[in-house]
């Protein structure tokens, strides 16, 4: 009883205290983030020649007029009602780029607008196409309005036969393009073709950026990149169909994403809908995110090269935001080497996501991931699993390189610890929760409470340590167990309900598991209490009454 008492004190301890930062924050003292102002003057594109009628290229008087306002200590660009269709627009510092109602950015089709140019890509430092909007070194930016901004996606991307529906498929046919040997994926070009078969490498290690050349219409842009800008503001437009990620704020302080409206074709492929990197200061309030991959999404760069960087993602807040679509709702990783602490995320709805919090990394990425707070998160329809950590995600990328796989514990190993998640509701997941850290690092110092999960499965937790859940309603169709639990030290269970009658409660495996408590749970409503696969010690299991 004890060791009990004290492993929950230094657990729940933790959660509420930030040793690797110099500010502490908690739900009643969250991070700040300072907006940008801007003069009042405003500049009409038009009036520098820029014409909306859906054909007329558009990029130099846009730009023009941004420079311009930037010049005169900056104000208001206005991009009034009409079909703007543009090449790269770059924003410039003292300068909000202000969509009237009813106008849409769209940005061409015509590949050789938009220049190769060094970036950053799923945390390496690659060749890309340049951005249809960018911004570099920046202060005082902001993007607002009532527009749309469209980047045209569909034009960059690949996409499968079983993706879409037989009309959609034929619609896609009737543009161009190649197919694949067997007919079933279709590629914008012969150029993309090779280079995606071949699995060519985008990292810029590999040559110069000319030596991308025969590979350039592979190198799909993000739709926005905003690097090292201090003071930035998205607010009320809506930002669609990205050739790849669609918003990615890198090494960015003070950042406000305000009632956007993000979507993305749910067969885009890497069509996430937001991607912090290493940013500092952050707040994303009142979006609704429908995409095709992560929705927001934590990073702080990949593998030895975002450790080098060494930036973390840090001291955000997420609240009030729907997700409709999308890999994982709210997601940390899996390129996450940099770091991420003091994110707290509040009050948000969660549908027909693949996963709903979700944690990913891997060996060889390194990284500490810290001091993550979710409250009041409500899910309906969540493909996979509800809440899920996963220390073995790996999908081959063209960033990827050879990296750290060791077991032994260094700088390349993945630590996620002290969070608490509270007030959950999901009805209709396929898990619960799923829990699976290391043998050398297992997921840790985790608090779960007040929640209901109607699921098929209730909960794995696998490589875990220091783990309460508490006052939780489990609802799984599948009651043999309700519980798994393997190779997990110190975990908790207060409070906890089942359906009446199910099969097995608590089936637990595992040499190394020790210290399984079960408090306050009525346990008699079960056929089968526990049930233990071989050499786990039954000992290591404790119900008190």
């Amino acid at each position: 009883m004890k060791k009990t008492l004290v492993f929950l004190l230094g657990a729940v301890g933790l959660l509420y205290l930030n040793e690797t930062s110099a500010q502490t924050y908690s739900w009643n003292n969250l991070p700040k983030i300072t907006e940008p102002v801007f003069k009042k003057d405003t500049i009409n594109v038009v009036s520098f020649g820029a014409n909306g009628d859906g054909v007329t290229l558009n990029t130099k008087a846009i730009n023009e007029a941004i420079l311009s306002s930037s010049k005169k200590g900056g104000g208001v660009v206005l991009v009034p009602a009409g079909v703007w269709l543009t090449g790269p627009v770059e924003l410039q510092s003292n300068v909000n780029l202000h969509l009237a109602l009813n106008s849409t950015l769209l940005f061409t089709t015509d590949k050789d607008q938009y220049p190769l140019a060094e970036g950053v890509y799923e945390g390496r430092a690659v060749a890309r196409n340049q951005s249809p909007i960018s911004g570099k070194n920046l202060n005082n930016i902001a993007i607002t309005g009532y527009g749309v901004i469209d980047g045209n996606g569909d034009a960059w991307r690949a996409v499968h036969k079983d993706q879409l529906t037989e009309p959609q498929w034929r619609d896609k046919l009737k543009t161009g393009g190649v197919l694949s040997e067997n007919g079933r994926t279709w590629y914008p070009s012969e150029q993309f073709k090779k280079a995606a078969v071949e699995k060519r490498s985008m990292l810029l290690a590999d040559g110069s950026l000319e030596s991308f050349r025969n590979m350039k219409d592979y190198l799909r842009p993000n739709l926005l990149v905003l690097t090292n800008c201090k003071k930035v503001l998205l607010e009320g437009v809506t930002f669609q169909n990205s050739a790849a990620w669609c918003l990615h704020p890198l090494m960015c302080e003070d950042l406000t994403l305000r009632n956007l409206y993000i979507k993305n074709p749910e067969y885009a492929h890497n069509g996430d809908g937001i991607d912090i990197e290493s940013c500092k200061n952050f707040l994303i309030e009142g979006c609704i995110v429908d995409v095709g991959d992560d929705a927001i999404c934590i990073k702080s760069g990949k593998d030895e090269e975002g450790r080098k960087r060494g930036i973390p993602t840090e001291n955000g807040v997420i609240r009030k935001n729907r997700i409709y679509a999308g890999h994982g709702a709210f997601v940390i990783g899996s390129e996450m080497s940099g770091g991420a602490k003091n994110i707290f995320v509040e009050d948000c709805t969660f549908m027909g996501t693949d996963k709903g919090l979700r944690f990913k990394s891997v060996r060889g990425r390194g990284g500490l991931v810290e001091n993550i707070y979710a409250r009041n998160i409500y899910m309906k329809d969540i493909v996979q699993e509800a809440i899920f950590f996963d220390m073995y995600y790996f999908v081959k990328f063209a960033t990827d390189s050879p990296r750290d796989e060791s077991t032994k514990v260094s700088e390349a190993t993945p630590i996620f610890r002290n969070m608490k998640f509270e007030n959950i509701v999901s009805v209709g997941s396929a898990k619960g929760i799923f829990v699976r850290g290391l043998p050398e690092m297992p997921i840790q110092n985790i608090v779960m409470e007040n929640m209901v999960l109607e699921s098929q499965i209730g909960a794995e937790l696998i490589e875990a340590k220091n783990l309460v859940i508490k006052n939780t309603k489990f609802i799984p169709k599948n009651q043999n167990p309700v519980i798994f639990i393997e190779n997990s030290q110190n975990i908790e269970f207060e409070n906890v309900s089942y359906p009446e009658g199910s099969d097995v409660l608590f089936k637990v495996g595992g040499k190394v598991t020790q210290n399984i408590n079960v408090k306050k749970t009525d346990t008699s409503k079960a056929k089968k209490v526990t049930e233990f696969l071989d050499g786990t010690n039954p000992a290591q299991l404790k119900i008190q009454k």
